[in-house]
């Protein structure tokens, strides 16, 4: 079980949400100061945002009003132990990390376990470097929550 309080999925409650590929995780912040937290945090770990999508503000062409930011996360190093063991990592990795207001107002950050989607390959070396993908992750969304 995951060492964080997850935002549950209302039809599911908090421990199928952590169990599942998806984590829901509540955050304190705006989305804007919760991005800005969440670069210093990748970069205290070793990792850099290697990609942004303002979902809302694309969105707002359309009329819908949404908060929504994602951020690529990976590691140049990391890649390169992945895509040694497995050429189509690429499709897992760097790992989307989702900000978002939710309809109460609610600031969330939600990832895909990289475990989950990198267990698929069922490689043995690649299964280690998710996991450890796994706990960092977690450890930042961890901060992110407090």
């Amino acid at each position: 079980t995951l060492n964080f309080v997850a935002y549950p999925n209302p039809t599911k409650g908090a421990e199928a949400v952590a169990e599942n590929t998806i984590v829901h995780v509540k955050v304190n912040g705006s989305v804007d100061d919760v991005v800005s937290h969440l670069k210093k945090l990748v970069a205290d770990n070793d990792m850099m945002v290697m990609g942004e999508l303002h979902q809302g503000r694309v969105l707002s062409m359309t009329g819908l009003s949404l908060q929504s930011e994602t951020l690529f996360v990976g590691s140049p190093v990391v890649g390169k132990q992945l895509f040694s063991a497995e050429p189509g990592a690429g499709v897992v990795v760097p790992v989307r990390i989702n900000i978002y207001a939710d309809a109460q107002g609610n600031t969330v950050a939600s990832y895909a376990k990289p475990s989950a989607l990198l267990g698929t390959f069922g490689n043995p070396k690649v299964d280690k470097i998710a996991g450890m993908l796994d706990a960092k992750f977690q450890n930042i969304v961890q901060t992110l929550a407090k």
